[in-house]
């Protein structure tokens, strides 16, 4: 059986890491995407038997975005999954967001899952076959105070998915997202440096009492890209949240719960 490929951006760390080591012990080829090296990604790929490039690029410019995805194609000859993962954090009251910062987190959030869906696309369309996953957020389900460029760009997501899986399902390309809730990883250490929460506010705020770790969402990820195990998902934003935008108690009627 000729082994799946699959494009990761974001993936020197956080979820697009361990999604590349889970979508790895599942047989996937991988083009790893960064703008930095993904050095410490690609040394824990060693021993699993696939092949692993790193394809730098910004993921908001379409000349990087067409020079990534043909040397995908050159090296692996299809790509069958897209995970559009690459983030940015963005933390500011809404009456003192700049223009410029606004743009940046609309071009990185949600432009780029725009331009690698449409260029990577192309080619799942001409194959008749793919999945493109795109990694949305609880802040695209539900408003977070302070971000308003973000849960933008997360909500404008969701919208993206549900629109290219209306054009595309019936083409055999199935788009879908996931929405994490607060996940410990990189960017969350660096938001909480800024004083921005606490642990406790997040084990307070969630029915699961914890963060989600990365690999909470990478078997997510894994599970819609998969052709077999969601063939018939299409469309679908999968909350892994610990119930985070499903639960309307107030806080101590949650933790008196929790303590029960």
């Amino acid at each position: 059986m000729i082994p799946r490929t699959a494009f990761i951006t974001g993936a020197a760390q956080g979820i697009g890491a361990q999604t590349a080591r889970v979508l790895a012990a599942a047989g996937y080829n991988l083009a790893l995407n960064d703008l930095k090296q993904p050095t410490a990604t690609l040394e824990t790929l060693q021993g699993y038997g696939i092949q692993a490039i790193a394809v730098l690029g910004d993921v908001s410019s379409e000349a990087d975005v067409q020079r990534m995805c043909g040397a995908t194609l050159e090296i692996f000859g299809s790509v069958d999954a897209l995970v559009n993962n690459a983030g940015i954090s963005f933390i500011k009251p809404a009456e003192d967001i700049s223009l410029t910062q606004w743009q940046r987190v609309l071009e990185v959030n949600l432009t780029g899952p725009f331009l690698t869906s449409q260029i990577f696309g192309r080619a799942m369309l001409k194959a008749g076959s793919g999945a493109i996953v795109n990694v949305s957020s609880v802040a695209g389900l539900l408003g977070v105070a302070d971000r308003a460029a973000y849960n933008a760009s997360k909500h404008g997501l969701i919208g993206l998915t549900r629109t290219l899986a209306a054009e595309w399902g019936g083409r055999g390309v199935r788009v879908n997202a996931v929405c994490p809730g607060w996940v410990k990883t990189e960017m969350d250490a660096a938001d909480m440096g800024s004083g921005a929460y606490t642990d406790a506010d997040i084990h307070g705020r969630v029915p699961m009492a914890r963060f989600a770790s990365p690999d909470d969402i990478a078997q997510a990820i894994a599970f819609l890209c998969d052709p077999q195990k969601s063939a018939f998902v299409n469309g679908h934003a999968l909350s892994v949240d610990g119930g985070w935008a499903t639960d309307g108690s107030w806080e101590s009627l949650r933790i008196r719960n929790q303590q029960r």
